[in-house]
């Protein structure tokens, strides 16, 4: 265990299309965060003191914390930092300064994730982001200059935008790693409310020219959504999408941890902020043996370098590979898979298609499913 995200749910602006857990600042809220979060980061030291090898800080909007708040929530995480750890904080590009850089640079903090979504004005007014163009421009700047890593985030594939502009100034800024996303209009937000509705060939173009552009930068696509140059794939969320184990601190947070018994793992689901704050328990779910596994089978083809089928086998006790074998090289025949050994590869064909990869996978292991016999 040592990987640890951090939840920080306030937002300077809640955005139409965010379905995550954000909340705006209340009198006090941040103060009573801060208390909450130190005494669940102690329990939590205790039971797992390994010193840290990736640390995340997502929202909601980290960056949107006052410095002596980011001070605070750093001095309450008592995890020592393993040689070389990375260490992300999630930040909008208007609440970055030298000054604010030069704190975080001092906190430990080397690697930004900056949701700067489009260049393109109207499409920032459409996302209800609260920077313009010119800020998104000066926030990357400003955090290549100050030595950080930097990952931006793009939403590609609206009606109004030119993917072509946005992949291309991303390609331009000299970024480590782009985050490329499609909009997804998730129940309950907004632009659900509104009835706006996805475009699902506009929104495949959109990632095949995002792989053409960014590749053409040296940015190369080793996830669905996700581009980087050599060396600056984002090792805390590889820890999610190589089914790992992971920590995790403050509300609506998640993190998987060893299981117990017949449990392979068990997933821990924090309470929303004010149950959270009067110290509600987390949710817990068992994931079984099968379960993780086709959870690796699920996210490990979400990457270039694929699943080792072998390494699940190990980690569960499951003889999985002669049951996959079959259905793996009928969807290599199709293109959409490559079998190397134990190891199924995705193809580039088969990155749209991956749903239907997965459920044809999943199918081959249902033998092994409660009340169907064992291998």
């Amino acid at each position: 265990m040592a990987s640890l995200y951090v939840h920080v749910p306030f937002c300077p602006t809640l955005c139409p299309y965010c379905d995550f857990h954000v909340v705006r600042r209340g009198p006090g809220w941040v103060e009573a965060y801060l208390r909450r979060l130190a005494e669940e980061a102690q329990a939590l030291h205790e039971r797992f003191p390994k010193p840290l090898r990736t640390l995340y800080l997502g929202g909601g909007t980290p960056s949107y914390l006052r410095d002596r708040e980011l001070v605070a929530l750093f001095q309450s995480l008592p995890w020592a930092l393993a040689k070389g750890a990375e260490v992300t904080l999630e930040a909008n590009p208007g609440t970055l300064s030298p000054g604010r850089l030069r704190l975080l640079q001092d906190l430990g903090v080397n690697r930004l994730s900056l949701g700067v979504q489009s260049f393109q004005e109207g499409v920032l007014k459409f996302l209800g982001r609260a920077h313009g163009r010119k800020g998104a421009l000066k926030a990357v700047e400003m955090a290549l200059e100050g030595g950080f890593r930097v990952s931006i985030d793009l939403i590609l594939g609206l009606p109004m935008q030119d993917v072509e502009a946005d992949l291309k100034e991303a390609a331009r800024l000299g970024v480590g790693h782009v985050s490329a996303y499609t909009l997804q209009v998730e129940k309950g937000t907004p632009f659900a409310l509104l009835g706006l509705r996805e475009d699902p060939e506009r929104e495949a173009w959109a990632m095949e020219r995002a792989e053409e552009v960014l590749g053409e930068a040296g940015l190369l696509r080793y996830e669905v959504s996700n581009f980087a140059r050599e060396g600056e794939e984002a090792r805390h969320n590889l820890v999610y999408w190589r089914a790992g184990f992971w920590l995790a601190l403050g509300p609506r947070a998640t993190g998987q941890y060893p299981g117990e018994g017949q449990a392979y793992a068990l997933r821990r689901t924090a309470p929303p902020l004010p149950r959270w704050l009067l110290g509600e328990a987390p949710e817990e779910e068992a994931i079984s043996p099968l379960e993780h596994a086709k959870e690796s089978l699920m996210l490990g083809l979400r990457l270039r370098e694929g699943v080792e089928v072998g390494a699940v086998e190990k980690r569960t006790g499951l003889t999985l590979f002669p049951l996959l074998q079959g259905r793996a090289m009928e969807l290599a025949q199709e293109g959409l898979l490559q079998v190397r050994g134990k190891r199924l590869l995705p193809t580039p064909k088969a990155f749209p298609l991956l749903h239907r990869v997965v459920l044809e996978l999943w199918e081959a292991l249902e033998p092994l499913a409660p009340g169907q016999g064992s291998v």
